[in-house]
Parts: structure tokens; sequence; C-alpha cells
């Protein structure tokens, strides 16, 4: 599998990631396990996880793989903190919390490091600094190697990076930011994804099968052993059953039966390969669906098609996202 840099660090990672969301609750060890090994034959390196994937049953999972199937240096580690489970207060990004957090991730991990360390999103009770010089720490003391921030918008994104910026050699900058974006979902490109270019952030999308609705499985329904059926995940996937994504659905497998592949390796192709991209989130629930999404290393999209997928996707920019002296 191609490998590419994170940002403008010298980290390098596979431009596909395997996403460890439902480790721990759909996913057994078993499965784990299956999935681990398919991604690792295939050249994949990025393995994305969170300390709150399954109540820590992910990092868990991932850390007992790793000592006995696939070894630790292999792999490129990302994993995140700062949410929690509290109804009051989503997000906890407060210095005492999350270098707790990361100790609990790297005793799960099995691990004395992780290679990407991502404040999971923004928390409007901590102060910018304070979250950032955690991260710092983190850093300084060796238990994390790059770090990113995942969820936050686009001026959220450029102050926590100018602030890192402002002291170079004092504070480390940011390598990647993990948002979702599909072709169902294009609202990064507003102000995250321009931020992120000008700024020298690798975008590690998740979600860039539009929550599995890009791969044509729900065009005649909703198949009982999908994500769209399941009881904790149907809320997830429901707001991508609109008539809007089923006109963009139609069209990625037009395009996908001109091409002779599938809709799911279309739709990854688009996303892998847009503009300030490092890697797509890939989170499969066997290693059939894996082994499907890796197929798409060989595939470069044709220029017609991307525009014409650009067209019938393409999300609404005005005032002030773009520029104003059109309007």
């Amino acid at each position: 599998m191609e490998q590419r840099q994170l940002g403008r660090t010298g980290l390098r990672v596979s431009r596909i990631g395997l996403g460890t969301l439902t480790w721990g609750r759909d996913v057994d060890e078993h499965g784990a396990a299956d999935l681990l090994k398919a991604f690792w034959e295939a050249g994949g390196t990025l393995v994305d996880t969170a300390d709150v994937y399954g109540d820590g049953e992910a990092e868990y999972l991932l850390g007992r793989l790793m000592e006995g199937l696939v070894p630790r240096r292999d792999l490129v580690i990302s994993t995140k903190a700062g949410s929690v489970p509290d109804p009051d207060r989503r997000f906890d990004c407060s210095r005492g919390h999350l270098l707790a957090a990361l100790d609990a991730s790297l005793a799960r991990l099995g691990t004395d490091h992780v290679d990407v360390w991502h404040v999971h999103a923004y928390d409007p009770y901590t102060p910018l600094e304070e979250t950032l010089q955690a991260v710092d720490a983190a850093i300084a003391s060796g238990r994390v190697r790059y770090a990113g921030v995942s969820n936050f918008c686009g001026w959220q994104l450029a102050k926590a990076a100018t602030w890192q910026l402002a002291a170079p050699g004092a504070r480390t900058r940011l390598a990647s930011t993990q948002m979702e974006y599909s072709l169902l979902q294009r609202g990064v490109e507003r102000e995250v994804l321009p931020a992120a270019l000008d700024l020298g952030i690798g975008m590690l999308p998740s979600s860039p099968l539009g929550r599995g609705v890009l791969t044509g499985k729900y065009r005649n329904g909703t198949p009982p052993d999908s994500r769209g059926a399941s009881e904790h995940l149907a809320p997830f996937v429901e707001p991508y059953l609109d008539d809007t994504a089923g006109r963009i659905v139609d069209a990625v497998t037009t395009a996908a039966d001109g091409l002779a592949v599938t809709p799911l390796q279309v739709a990854l192709a688009w996303v892998r390969d847009r503009p300030g991209v490092t890697a797509p989130i890939v989170g499969a629930r066997t290693a059939q669906q894996l082994t499907a999404a890796l197929s798409v290393e060989a595939l470069s999209l044709p220029d017609e098609i991307c525009r014409a997928l650009d067209d019938v996707s393409a999300p609404v920019h005005r005032y002030p996202d773009h520029d104003w002296s059109t309007l």
C-alpha cells in the first residue's frame, strides 16, 4: 500500500487507515484479529482508535493483538482522548483528564507510546492553551510522538495550530485533523480543509463511505445485517438515507458501472485522492468488507468521473466561506 506523509511531518502512514470504532462491541477479538491481519498483510500501517471506543475495549483488543499477532513496530497507532460519558459535559480536555486518559490508553494498548494522539473534540469549558500544553507535556515525556485534533471546526483548528506555531521548538506543531468527510458530507471543505492545507495539517477522513450508505447497500431498503438495522447505529446512518443522498449514491453507482468496479471503490478513491487528504479511516466489520475496501489501492478515478461526482455532491458555499467578490 502506498505511504503518505502525515501533514508537514516526517511520519509516513498508509493511505488507507483501519478504524476500530466497533471493536469490543460489534466486533469481537476473533473478528478484530482477522481485520488487523488482513490490513497488515495488505501493507496497511495506520490503525485508529480512541479511549471511548467500546468503553476502552477497542484499545484493549488492539493491545492484545499487537502482543501476539502483529508486531508493534509495523503499526502507526493513533488514539484519542477528551470524550467523556457525562451527559452534562461531553468533552473534558483539561490537563488532568487528558494526561490521565493517556496513561490509561497506554496501559490498555500495552505500549509505552502512541504514534499519533488526537484531542477528540474542542472543549469550550477548558482554555485551549491548557489543552495544548497537556499535548506538549505528553510529547515531551515520550508517551506521544505526534499530535492532532479531531472534530475542530475551521476557526478552532486555526487557533490551535497557530498557537502551537507561535513558539517554534517549544511547542509541537499539529500533524493531523480527523473529521468526517465523504461524498455525502463535504462540510469540511468550507473552512476546515482550507485551514489544514494552509497550515500543513494532514486530513484523516472518518466515515469516508458516508456511514456505509455510499456502498449502495441501502438503495433497496435496509439490510438486516447492516449498521442501519442496528439498534445503536441506526440513528447514525439515518441522516444519510434521504433523497439528496440517494441522488449521490445513484451517481456513484453509475460511475462504478462504467468503470467496472464497485460503488465502495469509487467513493473511497474519490475521498482518498482529494487535496489535503492523507488517509481515510475505514471501519469494516469483517475481513471480507475490509478486503473489498483495500482493493481500491489500484484505482484512480478519471478526471471526468471526479468532476461529475463533484458536481452532483457539491455543498453550498456562501458568504463568507468563499470569494465574496462574486456575490
